[in-house]
């Protein structure tokens, strides 16, 4: 039975929009650190860089003034269980815009106001990050209603920007004021680690079930399967930035532990991004062919695949393995490819106005097999 009828649609811009500013700025921190080619990259960089501070200004300009003028579109996100889980995108496009302001802001502005900038941002994704953590899952135990073949990608937005702040916290600490703090700072990372890893692992075993036993949708759902890739090469990140870090700041036994860990975990990890990497280009080749609708979900294709750039920069760092890095470059082509059909894709929808229109309440959309 369509739900068509019943459903109003609105123009408004929801917490999801911020993926584009997630899939941008990831261009900009990835070819900062490129092996081979960062130094050649670094004007590339600084440009992608200010396209996703300016466009993360517009968006939170835009849901300020949204949800001061028109209240009851936020409160309205918040009560739709899908739409919900997105709020993790605006502290990850922060967080993101921080990075690359510390990574080449110094650049385009004075060195201590990149820097700063980069703690402000740090600091409000930080905060509202750790927000998104808790209440989007809390309201998900006690409020949102959800069929047994509901879970998808969108369920990890709001628990992964601990793992992110875990990450851009490694390029901060180094300029944190004293030891003290800078080891406060590195272990605090390391619990924000934790804690979106572990929930991470939860969620996409949930993702698994709902897969093995109902299948996929076939829609514009489909592309959410590759924000599985974004904890897992997020956190390949994270641990390989905080193990370099470690040995700057801790005592020489816990130094290395940390740094030895970066290695320990990260292999094993991308191992499994790039396996699950084939099992969803699978599953989206199978939805296109049959005719699977472009929507803001797109945007699922930069971020996660930018995230296994990164980690898979710093495993060449560590293991100092040309194919390593050359797999770097690889994967940072791929995310070139994966930000133009998205950015196209939007501009086309732009173009025609009916990417704005959102439904009153997200349709329950059912997976199948065959």
């Amino acid at each position: 039975m369509s739900t068509n009828e019943s459903v109003q649609y609105n123009n408004e811009i929801g917490p999801n929009w911020f993926a584009s500013v997630m899939g941008t700025g990831i261009i900009a921190n990835a070819a900062a650190g490129l092996p081979i080619f960062a130094d050649k990259l670094t004007g590339f960089a600084i440009l992608v860089w200010v396209i996703a501070a300016l466009m993360l200004l517009v968006l939170l300009v835009v849901k300020v003034w949204q949800t001061l003028m028109r209240p009851h579109l936020i409160k309205r996100q918040l009560n739709d269980g899908v739409m919900a889980q997105f709020f993790g995108a605006p502290p990850m496009a922060m967080l993101t815009v921080a990075g690359g302001a510390v990574l080449v802001g110094h650049h385009v502005i004075p060195e201590v106001w990149a820097i700063n900038l980069g703690w402000g941002l740090w600091i409000a994704g930080t905060i509202t990050g750790l927000l998104t953590a808790i209440v989007i899952p809390y309201l998900h135990f006690t409020r949102y209603e959800m069929p047994d073949d509901a879970a998808f990608g969108g369920w990890l937005m709001p628990v992964v920007p601990p793992m992110v702040s875990a990450t851009i916290g490694a390029l901060l600490i180094p300029h944190a004021t004293s030891l003290v703090v800078q080891q406060t700072l590195l272990y605090a990372c390391y619990a924000m680690f934790g804690l979106s890893l572990v929930t991470s692992l939860v969620i996409i075993t949930l993702i698994w079930s709902r897969l093995a036993h109902a299948g996929t949708s076939g829609g514009a759902r489909v592309p959410t399967l590759w924000i599985v890739l974004g904890p897992l090469g997020q956190s390949v990140t994270a641990i390989g930035s905080l193990g370099g870090v470690a040995l700057t700041i801790l005592p020489a036994p816990f130094a290395a532990s940390f740094h030895t860990m970066a290695l320990l975990y990260g292999v094993p990890v991308w191992g499994f991004a790039f396996y699950w990497s084939i099992i969803a280009a699978l599953l989206t080749l199978r939805a296109m062919r049959r005719k699977m609708p472009f929507a803001l979900t797109w945007w699922a294709f930069t971020f996660p695949v930018g995230t296994c750039v990164t980690g898979t920069t710093q495993l060449a760092h560590y293991t100092e393995l040309a194919i390593v890095a050359w797999g770097a470059v690889a994967l940072f082509c791929g995310l070139l490819a994966a930000w133009l059909i998205a950015a196209i894709g939007t501009l086309k929808g732009l173009k025609h106005g009916h990417i704005l229109k959102v439904p009153s309440s997200s349709p329950q959309v059912k997976s199948k097999k065959g």
